[in-house]
């Protein structure tokens, strides 16, 4: 036997004729749960609102103007939690949420759920979350953040809102939500399994056990099956039950009574206590996993009739018929009428304009501009040059002063105060709630910065090294910088993070340590990286990326060269040539600022990061040859403003991109295309990369990344080939990176 939509709507109207309604496991009284008679009433015409908007997907689908047909058959109980929570309690939602978002849409004057949810199965431009660009549930209004259909990726955020509660209060109160509200987070049984949704319950329940405010709840709304791959029985209560940091409560999601049951005691808990709760919600899952799904390929004839009598309108109904809340013909009366809602608000929603251009889908990638709010800093700057990091921890201390909604969050950033001494002495400054050492996972800091970031803060995270991102970018690419796209740009989640990266450090290698693999920030779209080079770069990058988050909403990326934190000379020990004086609150490097050293136009060497460094070390050498190089630096490694670049370099014989990333996927392959793109002859453009390589231990941790004696004699051989004879000659042992033209 098949499952199929019809098939279930005439065992709906069997079961209407004959009475043979599926019963609950336990009979609850209307008087026991709390829950009257209109109530019960309203939430099954919720339930069948969501039934017929899945059977109308299909039947949309088939005439080619509907485009995702994941729907929500078999978890409508999820009506019962919506209701037993505030329309203002942020929702992250699972895609099986239908009717969790049409029941708390009763409760905001206002609503029109069916034509909403129709615009966004027909894609179009006036679905008034997305546009157009997604089907996805969510609402501004409703306070629910849209959701795609990434495993799992919505739960570190959701911690993270549950977490700023209670943030807010100890900095007086502001956000998107009330100080007293609830994160509420959905998602399947199979994601469960997913190693970020284990994070995010790993993180909520190492903060709450250790007392920290957590007001969340967990809803796993387990059918059993994900996709075609069964959970096994019992798996989700065993892991759960006795799980630290949380409340284990279940219902019977088939059930609106124990639904309802559990989830307001789901609410109290996490409102009056501020500790998250898992609510287990048993349920089944009707009509397979999404419209071409072909179920019978994988569930036997019996499983499938099972599921389809277990069906909650079908339980729902026999509810209200044992309860006297409605008789047989008036629930067919409403099964009908809603029925033909549907059908008639799709025929207007289908034809409704769609999205054309590139620029309307593009339109919502950057976020929209918000009012600033910086104080005015009343501290004197130390005049004193310094390195790096010594510059960035004085501007980190300028700007928690200055932003008393920033709050910063990493792995041992509080009382160590950061492996190289960056963040030192801030958290016993600003305290614990703003300065957080957080637990070592990637996963759940950025989640952390997302949620946070979503309930009016601006986060500044840091990642302790670059390798350390792989295993979290998800976060940045699929969530943080999703964001504003998918909700047509009402919800942002603006972020500063702070990557320690790149290579060269002496002492300390394995490219678990050093790593010059950014390919992963560049090609995410809205997403800005900065770069600095030196250490008043990098204090007016910062304060620029601060600004972007706070002004412009932004997620920036800071890359910050380890081998130059510390880092005080240039040419000889003692010079202190690379020390700079701290530039002050005033100095902010916008996007496409570049930097440059010398006028020379035999060669201009186009670079960033620890590339500057090296190039500035080789020019002095350069020079003792008769040549002069000019050297552009970058600072900003995307969103580059390319015709500023041309104009920087196109009165120069020669342009070579020296570039410390890997060959392959490199910066250095952009710049050269948008040289070429400008008109600039192809002959003139060189590029000198790192190898396609993970970077070494020990003495062999350079040998594969660019080198002053490779920048130097790659120069001469360009910019004077008179004068190659007096350059340095190959010696064994010295680095050679990636070389050629383009």
């Amino acid at each position: 036997m098949v499952l199929e939509p019809l098939h279930q709507e005439q065992r709906f109207f069997t079961a209407l004729r004959s009475g043979d309604w599926p019963t609950p496991d336990r009979d609850w009284s209307l008087e026991e749960v709390g829950l009257s008679a209109a109530d019960l009433a309203e939430l099954f015409e919720t339930q069948l609102m969501s039934r017929h908007l899945d059977l109308h997907a299909r039947r949309l689908q088939a005439r080619g103007e509907a485009f995702y047909t994941i729907g929500s058959a078999g978890h409508e109980g999820n009506a019962a939690i919506a209701r037993a929570f505030r329309a203002t309690d942020p929702a992250f939602l699972h895609y099986r949420d239908a009717a969790f978002l049409i029941q708390r849409s009763r409760g905001v004057p206002g609503q029109t759920p069916l034509w909403d949810l129709l615009l966004s199965f027909a894609a179009s431009a006036d679905d008034p979350i997305s546009g157009g660009r997604h089907k996805v549930l969510g609402s501004k209004s409703l306070h629910v953040p849209p959701q795609t259909s990434t495993i799992a990726s919505h739960l570190p955020k959701a911690v993270g809102a549950a977490y700023s509660f209670g943030l807010w209060r100890r900095l007086g109160g502001g956000g998107e939500w009330p100080a007293d509200g609830v994160a509420i987070c959905s998602f399947g049984d199979a994601s469960f399994n997913h190693s970020t949704a284990q994070g995010a319950l790993n993180a909520a329940g190492w903060a709450a056990y250790q007392g920290a405010p957590l007001p969340l709840v967990m809803v796993c709304e387990d059918n059993g099956i994900g996709i075609s791959t069964p959970t096994p029985n019992g798996w989700i209560e065993a892991s759960m039950r006795s799980r630290p940091g949380f409340h284990y409560l279940a219902c019977d999601g088939l059930d609106l009574l124990d639904t309802w049951r559990a989830a307001t005691e789901a609410e109290r808990i996490a409102r009056r206590r501020k500790q998250p709760v898992f609510l287990h919600m048993r349920c089944v899952r009707l009509y397979g996993h999404a419209g071409s799904d072909a179920q019978q390929a994988y569930l036997s004839p019996t499983r499938i009739k099972s599921d389809e009598a277990r069906d909650p309108l079908l339980v729902t109904a026999g509810l209200l018929e044992r309860h006297g809340v409605l008789g047989r013909d008036a629930i067919a009366a409403l099964y009908r009428s809603v029925a033909e809602r549907v059908a008639h608000v799709a025929e207007e929603a289908i034809r409704r304009p769609k999205l054309e251009t590139a620029a309307q889908v593009m339109a919502s990638i950057v976020p929209p501009p918000r009012a600033g709010r910086e104080r005015p800093w009343q501290g004197e700057v130390e005049p004193t040059p310094a390195p790096m990091a010594k510059l960035l921890n004085q501007a980190l201390a300028r700007l928690m002063e200055s932003h008393p909604h920033l709050v910063m969050a990493g792995e041992d950033i509080g009382r160590k105060g950061g492996v190289y001494g960056v963040t030192q002495r801030l958290q016993a400054q600003f305290g614990p709630h703003r300065v957080i050492d957080t637990l070592l996972d990637e996963q759940s800091i950025l989640g952390l910065g997302i949620g946070l970031g979503q309930n009016g803060l601006v986060p500044m995270l840091e990642i302790q090294f670059l390798a350390y991102l792989h295993n979290a970018e998800d976060q940045l690419r699929g969530e943080a910088a999703t964001l504003s796209f998918f909700s047509n740009g009402q919800y942002t989640n603006p972020m500063v993070v702070r990557i320690a990266g790149l290579g060269y450090q002496k002492g300390f290698g394995g490219h678990f340590h050093n790593d010059n693999a950014i390919a992963v920030l560049r090609d995410i779209p809205g997403l800005l990286v900065a770069c600095p080079s030196n250490a008043a770069d990098a204090v007016g990058l910062l304060q620029e990326a601060v600004r972007l988050a706070d002004e412009e909403q932004r997620v920036v990326v800071v890359i910050e060269p380890i081998a130059l934190y510390h880092t005080r000379d240039l040419h000889e020990e003692g010079d202190q040539q690379w020390c700079f004086a701290d530039p002050g609150p005033g100095h902010r490097l916008t996007q496409g600022a570049l930097g440059q050293w010398g006028e020379g136009r035999e060669l201009a060497i186009l670079t960033y990061g620890n590339g500057v460094y090296l190039s500035r070390q080789a020019a002095t050498r350069l020079e003792a040859h008769g040549v002069r190089p000019r050297i552009v630096d970058l600072r900003w490694l995307t969103a580059i403003d390319h015709d500023a670049v041309y104009r920087r370099v196109a009165e120069c014989d020669q342009v070579l991109v020296v570039d410390e990333c890997r060959r392959s996927g490199s910066l250095s392959e952009e710049l050269i295309t948008a040289l070429v793109e400008r008109g600039m002859p192809s002959d003139r453009l060189h590029r000198l990369t790192a190898e396609d390589s993970f970077i070494p231990l020990g003495r062999a941790a350079t040998v594969t990344l660019p080198s002053v004696a490779v920048i130097v004699e790659k120069a001469l051989r360009l910019a004077a080939p008179g004068a190659k004879d007096g350059a340095m000659t190959k010696t064994p042992g010295k680095a050679t990176a990636g070389s050629d033209n383009p």
